[in-house]
Parts: C-alpha cells; sequence; structure tokens
C-alpha cells in the first residue's frame, strides 16, 4: 500500500473547471467517505480551496484512476477532460507535494499562508469523517512539522502574500487610492476577512461587508472598523461600492448581471471593479460584457501576483533543500520500517518452519506408539534448542568481543534484563 496524492490545481485546470470539482464544506464529509467507497482506498483526505481539488490517500496506484472516475462522474466531468489536467503522485513524491502545497510553494501566490490552515482543516475533516489511519496520520504529522520549519527557518513565511492582498493590490492599480472609492466585500469567511484587514491598511475610508449570516459579517466587521450588512442589502451596497470583491462558500453565482445593471443606473454608470476570488465563482462571467464593469477572477489575479514574488525566490530555493532533506528523512524511516517487517516475517517464517518440522517429528513417534510425555519433553528441547541457537551463537560472539551495547540489544530483543557487569553487584 502506498501513499498517494493526486487531483487538480490551478497550474493544470482552468477556474472553471477547478469550481466544477470543488467540494462545499457541508458535502465534505460524505464525500471523503464516497471517495473511499468508490475507489477503493484505505484512507482518504481531501483537500478543496479555489485552487485545488486534491486527494491525499493510502492505497494502490490503480485506486487512482478509480478516484478521478468517480470524481468525473459525479461532478457531470468528462473523463478525457479530468484525466488531461490530472496529476498524481507516489510514496516520497507524495510527501514531496504536500509539504510543497502547505508551505505554499505550490500555491499561485508563492509561500501564501492560508493554505496551511487550508489543509489542517482538511485533515480535520478525515479525522471526523472516520476515513484515516496510521498512513495519513504519519503523512500529514511529517508535513505540518517540515512546513513550520519552513515558516520558521526560512524567510518564505515573511511579510505574507496571499490572494486576498493580490485582489487588493488590484484595486488599488485600477483606482490608485481607495481612500475615495468605497469598497465592498461580500462574504465573511477566512479569506475575506483577510482582505478586509488589506483593504483598511490600505487606507480604505468606506468599508462594508455582506454576510449571509450577519453575526459573522459583524464579527469581521469589528476587527476593521467596517459597517456590516445583512444579506438582503446586497443590492444597496453595490450601488454604493466602486470596489467589490466577492468570496462565498456558494455553488452558485450571488451576484448577477442584472444586478450589476441596476447597480451601475444607481450609480449613474461610475466604473465598477468586481474581483471575483471565489471557487465555483460568485459573480455572472456576463457581468463581464458590461460596460463600466472591470471583472476579474481568481486566474486574472495571476499578473498582480507576479509582481510582488520577486523577493521570495530566494527563500523558496531554502525551503525548497529544507523540505528535500525532511522527504529524505521521511523515506529513510519508511525503508527503515519496511526492512523491520520483512525481518520480522522472516523470523516469523523461520520459526513456524521449525516449529512445524518438529511437530511432524512428534507426530510421527506418536504415531508409532512412543511415550507421549517422553515425544512432549524431547519436541520442547527440540523446539527450545533450534529457536535458540543463532541468539545464543551471537550472544557468545558478543561476549568474546566485550560488546556491552549489543549484548544489551539481543537481550532486549528476548524481553530479559541482561545480568549488571558492575563488579560492586556480584554476590
Amino acid at each position: 500500500m502506498a501513499l498517494l496524492a493526486f487531483g487538480i490545481n490551478h497550474k493544470t485546470a482552468s477556474v472553471a473547471l477547478r469550481e466544477r470539482a470543488a467540494f462545499a464544506p457541508e458535502a465534505l464529509g460524505q464525500a471523503l467517505r464516497d471517495a473511499r467507497r468508490c475507489g477503493g482506498l484505505a484512507e482518504v483526505a481531501i483537500l478543496s480551496t479555489c485552487n485545488r481539488t486534491e486527494f491525499y490517500a493510502a492505497g494502490d496506484a490503480e485506486h487512482v484512476a478509480a478516484v478521478r472516475n468517480w470524481l468525473a462522474t459525479s461532478r457531470g466531468i468528462s473523463e478525457a477532460e479530468l484525466a488531461a489536467v490530472w496529476y498524481a503522485h507516489e510514496d516520497d513524491e507524495a510527501l514531496r507535494h504536500a509539504v510543497r502545497v502547505a508551505s505554499g510553494l505550490d500555491s499561485m501566490v508563492l509561500g501564501e499562508p492560508q493554505i496551511f490552515g487550508q489543509m489542517k482543516t482538511a485533515w480535520s475533516e478525515a479525522l471526523a469523517a472516520g476515513t484515516t489511519g496510521a498512513s495519513l496520520d504519519k503523512l500529514f504529522q511529517v508535513t505540518f512539522a517540515a512546513t513550520k520549519a519552513v515558516r520558521s527557518q526560512t524567510a518564505l513565511g515573511a511579510s505574507p502574500v496571499s490572494i486576498g492582498f493580490a485582489a487588493v493590490t488590484l484595486a488599488r492599480q485600477v483606482f490608485e487610492s481607495l481612500a475615495q472609492t468605497p469598497t465592498l466585500l461580500v462574504g465573511a469567511g477566512e479569506m475575506n476577512a483577510l482582505v478586509a484587514k488589506h483593504v483598511r491598511e490600505q487606507g480604505a475610508a468606506e468599508l462594508m461587508i455582506v454576510n449571509r449570516t450577519l453575526a459573522r459579517a459583524e464579527a469581521v466587521a469589528s476587527q476593521v472598523d467596517a459597517e456590516a450588512m445583512p444579506w438582503s442589502c446586497l443590492p444597496d451596497a453595490l450601488a454604493r461600492a466602486g470596489v467589490v470583491i466577492s468570496c462565498t462558500s456558494s455553488s452558485e453565482p450571488v451576484i448577477t448581471q442584472a444586478m450589476i445593471k441596476q447597480a451601475l443606473k444607481a450609480r449613474r454608470h461610475q466604473p465598477m471593479l468586481l474581483i471575483d476570488i471565489a471557487v465555483p465563482r460568485d459573480i455572472e462571467p456576463s457581468v463581464a460584457a458590461l460596460d463600466d464593469v472591470f471583472l476579474y477572477t481568481v486566474d486574472d489575479l495571476q499578473s498582480v501576483i507576479d509582481n510582488g514574488l520577486r523577493s521570495r525566490q530566494a527563500a523558496a530555493v531554502d525551503a525548497e533543500r529544507l523540505i528535500e532533506r525532511h522527504v529524505q528523512q521521511f523515506a529513510e524511516q519508511q525503508r527503515v520500517a519496511q526492512r523491520a517487517v520483512s525481518l520480522i516475517r522472516q523470523v516469523r517464517s523461520h520459526a513456524a518452519t521449525v516449529a512445524d518440522v518438529e511437530r511432524q517429528k512428534a507426530l510421527s513417534q506418536l504415531r508409532q506408539g512412543a511415550d507421549p510425555e517422553v515425544v512432549l519433553a524431547r519436541l520442547q528441547h527440540n523446539l527450545i534448542n533450534k529457536w535458540l541457537h543463532a541468539p545464543t551463537v551471537s550472544l557468545r560472539q558478543l561476549a568474546a568481543s566485550n560488546d556491552a551495547h549489543g549484548l544489551a540489544l539481543v537481550a532486549g530483543a528476548m524481553g530479559i534484563t541482561p545480568p549488571s557487569t558492575d563488579p560492586s553487584e556480584t554476590p
């Protein structure tokens, strides 16, 4: 059984395809159970964000295609379309990929920290769904430890940049200053909570937050001195806003072309910048066809992101080296563990073979009418001698070479305490 990491991400698949493959938070538990059952996996965790849908699993390589087929069928995607953007990693490569993802090295924004929290959430969801075991336990433990080392020992985690920050940077490029441009955030999740901080840091004079759950909007608004508004106020908020950044977990668009038309009319067609960083998308793509509207999606942010990455390249090289050390340590641990398993099997097989030979001898003697007590005593004697012959030879050799450490190891392996070498303890 191998460790596996497979799926799609922003490097291989368009936002249109990624949003079809994404899982809503409330559907993740069932998706985990279905993926394990339909894919024949022993263990599985799903990381589903705006930029990737990935599976981390324990199973055989042929299970990857079964999960891909299940995903294609369940999400209405053609198998060929999904296969064209699919990737898969096994064992060491799976761990290397997991750490690169968790540390932000594989993110659209190099080194962005949010993915680490999202990876932890994916692990927690799998634990809650009961789809994990010893193999994924080890994978995620090593992944989290390596990611923390990258964050603390390299500059990759310094001055973190995120998609949210890129969205705010884009807004500043369009309007130069946010001080005179009302900004609306649609959604009050983790990403927009971060966006709110960036917007406020850029000097926005008017910041509104609309969310389906008003209490959540109020919680985020209280941290950045913003105006929290109920969902019913979304049309009015759109009419006031020059910049709209939307990121909800809705499976359907929450901002339609009709809503933007109405907002533009109320604004006397003052320009609007709409930035959709949700997957699936929050804003109907047809909105881009309207005059006086500039619509950007997460894919469009790449050019903005590129401008802020140059200072992180050297840190990324250091991070890659650190990750490689962790991967190699893990690989060596796996090799030792595999050798131990193989050795245990050999030891047990040898003991079973010896026992079987002696048992057959004893049975033959009993059939010939030998005294059972004599036969059992001989069986016991022979088993002890043959089972302990090799350890006895090793102990004598170790003693002859005065190897106290080796003697202690053999004794420990046999579950006994070696005699003391301290003369003061000799009777």
